[in-house]
C-alpha cells in the first residue's frame, strides 16, 4: 500500500507528542512493507520571521490555497492509496481535505480538540471548557479571547471552525477518524463529528523495552511532562507538602512557565526538577521508579507518559479526569485520584506506598496492559482495519487492506 502521512510539525524546541508518533508511524508502516511518503510543513517558517509569520500563520489558518494546490500535486506524482493527516495548523490548513476529496482515502488522526475547540485544549482560566463543542459554536473562543489569551489570535481558528462547519468538511471530506480514546471519541461525536466515521486506536509504545526486577528500583516517584496549569504539577507539590516528612523523592523531569515558581514553592522538599531529557534519560528514570505519576487537570487526549510507564513495568497514578480512568484501572495496573485535589493525590499515592507489595503488583498489571494493547503489531493491526474502513468508503479507492 502506499500511504501519504501529513504534518505541520510544531516548533522543535518544544517536543511534541504528534511529532514523535509521526515518525513511529513511518517507521512501523515501512517495516511491514508498504511505501510511504511524507507532506510536512513547519512552524518553525513562522517562528523565524516574528511579525510576518504571525500575519502569515493567521490568514493560512482557515484556508491555504497554496496548500491545497500542493497537496493535489503530491498525490498526483505519489498516487497513495491513503492519505494519513496528522497536524494541519496553521500552514497546511483544512484546505487540504477538499484537495484530497476523491483522489485518495482520507484519515485524519485526532491528537487534541481543534476541530471545534480553537485553543485545542478545552481550558479557560485553569478550568475545563468545553462550552465551543458543547454549542456547537466558536463564539464563546472569540468572547473569552481563549487563543493564547487574545481574542486578536483566537479570530482565525474560530474562523476556521465556523468555515468548516458550513462546508461540511469533517461529514464529507474525511472517510475516518482516529480518536485516541473512547472518551474522546464520544466528545467530538457529541460536538459534530459522524459517529460513524470515528474509530478508537490508542498510541503505541515501540519495540519490547526491558522491565526492571522490581529488587532493583529506587524509592522514587516520576513526573514527565510540560510544567503548566493544565498539567496539575503545581497540585503535585501541594500534595508532597501535605505528605510531610514520610514523602519519598519526587523528581520532575521537563521544563515550563511555571519550572521557577515550583521550584521556589519545593525548597526543603525531597523534590528535584532534573529538566529535559533525552529520550533515553527519561525512559531510564521511569524504567528505575517506583511509580509514574500524571496529575492532568484537563482532558488529556492520551497522555505518553503513563504508557511510557506501563512498557517500562511501572504502574501509573493519574487524575480521574477526561480519558486517563479509562486505560488506567485503579488497583490493577496504577491509582486514579480526585484532579486539583492535593489532598486527594496524596492520599492515594501514600497509603498504595506505605502497603507492602502493593506497587510491585500494579507495575506487573501496567506491563501486562501494555503487552495486549499498547504493542507496535496490536497498533499496526488497528491501523490496516481503519484504512481498509475508509478505503471502501472512498469511491475511487480499488485496493483493499490485509490486516
Amino acid at each position: 500500500m502506499k500511504i501519504l502521512l501529513v504534518h505541520d510539525y510544531y516548533d522543535i524546541t518544544s517536543p511534541s507528542g504528534e511529532n514523535k508518533h509521526l515518525e513511529l508511524e513511518r517507521k512501523l508502516f515501512t517495516m511491514h512493507g508498504h511505501e510511504v511518503d511524507v507532506f510536512i510543513r513547519r512552524n518553525n517558517e513562522l517562528t523565524d520571521h516574528v511579525l510576518r509569520g504571525k500575519i502569515k500563520g493567521a490568514f493560512a489558518t482557515p484556508w491555504n490555497p497554496w496548500m491545497a494546490r500542493a497537496i493535489r500535486h503530491k498525490i498526483k506524482t505519489f498516487q497513495p492509496d491513503v492519505v494519513h493527516v496528522h497536524n494541519t495548523f496553521p500552514l497546511i490548513s483544512p484546505s487540504i481535505f477538499h484537495a484530497i476529496s476523491t483522489r485518495a482515502a482520507c484519515v485524519l488522526h485526532l491528537h487534541n480538540y481543534r476541530l471545534f475547540c480553537p485553543a485545542g485544549i478545552p481550558m479557560r482560566n485553569g478550568k475545563v471548557c468545553t462550552e465551543c463543542l458543547d454549542k456547537h459554536s466558536a463564539w464563546p473562543s472569540l468572547k473569552y479571547g481563549c487563543y493564547r489569551g487574545s481574542r486578536i489570535a483566537t479570530f482565525p481558528l474560530a474562523l476556521s471552525v465556523s468555515l468548516h462547519r458550513y462546508l461540511g468538511t469533517w461529514d464529507k471530506q474525511v472517510d475516518a477518524f482516529i480518536a485516541l480514546s473512547e472518551f474522546q471519541k464520544n466528545l467530538m461525536v457529541s460536538a459534530g463529528l459522524p459517529a460513524d466515521k470515528v474509530y478508537v486506536k490508542p498510541h503505541f509504545f515501540p519495540g519490547n523495552p526491558v522491565s526492571i526486577p522490581w529488587a532493583e528500583r529506587k524509592s522514587y516517584v516520576v513526573f514527565a511532562g510540560r510544567l503548566t496549569m493544565e498539567k496539575g504539577v503545581k497540585t503535585l507539590i501541594n500534595a508532597w507538602k501535605l505528605w510531610g516528612g514520610k514523602a519519598p523523592e519526587l523528581r520532575i523531569l521537563g521544563d515550563g512557565p511555571l519550572r521557577k515558581t515550583l521550584e521556589q514553592q519545593s525548597q526543603g522538599m525531597p523534590i528535584k526538577f532534573l529538566g529535559m531529557q533525552s529520550p533515553v534519560d527519561t525512559y531510564k528514570q521511569i524504567s528505575y521508579a517506583k511509580l509514574f505519576v500524571m496529575p492532568s487537570e484537563w482532558f488529556e487526549v492520551f497522555g505518553l507518559g503513563w504508557l511510557e510507564a506501563f512498557a517500562h513495568g511501572t504502574p501509573a497514578a493519574v487524575s480521574n479526569i477526561g480519558s486517563l480512568p479509562s486505560m488506567i484501572k485503579d488497583g490493577e495496573n496504577g491509582l486514579v485520584f480526585e484532579p486539583a485535589n492535593a489532598e486527594s493525590l496524596m492520599k492515594s499515592i501514600s497509603t498504595t506506598w506505605e502497603t507492602p507489595g502493593l506497587l510491585e503488583k500494579l507495575g506487573k498489571g501496567a506491563r501486562k496492559s501494555f503487552e495486549e494493547t499498547y504493542t507496535e503489531e496490536a497498533n499496526y493491526k488497528s491501523f490496516m482495519q481503519i484504512y481498509e474502513k475508509a478505503i471502501e468508503r472512498n469511491p475511487s479507492s480499488t485496493i483493499k487492506c490485509t490486516t
